[in-house]
């Protein structure tokens, strides 16, 4: 397999196993992969099942839900293009498939972030715009970030939004 070279750190390497998935992702649409020997699905794309070895996977679309599970703010990024872009969002959200997954928060505010909230998926492109399916040609690849899923409720806790717990149960974990 050749990967197309990654033209900064920002730039995926692609080969031909994760072809699907970032040809998915320019497209708007996230993929997951599901084991059909466990039934469990895990994220990143891997040839073989992390829970029970099985290569018996497929490349499953998610819905492009997740909850946050933890985040950082970003103040300081020395590698390109992650300087332009302070400060921003360093996060881990869970899917609503399952599996956690590290990514991008966009379009919020900061101060404003709880473990917990509802997020959707949108597409950052190598220009740096972050797009939703379903808007024009699909550029040649976009990574998967997350934003705020509809009108978010903040939720019981202080004036601020933090949450009165300090431990958060992954769907994926219960």
């Amino acid at each position: 397999m050749t990967a197309t070279p990654a033209a900064d750190a920002a730039t995926p390497d692609i080969d031909a196993f994760t072809r699907p998935y970032w040809t998915a992702a320019a497209e708007g649409r996230l993929l997951v992969r599901r084991c059909a020997s466990c039934s469990l699905a895990h994220h990143y794309p891997r040839e073989f099942c992390p829970y029970c070895w099985s290569e018996d996977v497929r490349w499953e679309r998610a819905s492009g839900r997740a909850v946050l599970y933890t985040w950082s703010v970003v103040h300081r990024n020395d590698l390109p293009p992650f300087g332009e872009r302070v400060p921003y969002v360093a996060a881990v959200v869970d899917l609503a498939e399952g599996p956690r997954m590290m990514t991008e928060i966009v379009d919020c505010v900061t101060g404003e972030l709880w473990v917990g909230a509802e997020l959707e998926v949108c597409f950052r492109t190598g220009e740096g715009i972050v797009r939703g399916p379903d808007h024009g040609a699909p550029p040649e690849y976009a990574v998967p970030v997350f934003r705020w899923r509809g009108p978010s409720a903040v939720p019981a806790g202080d004036a601020h939004g933090h949450s009165n717990s300090r431990t958060h149960e992954s769907p994926s974990r219960r």
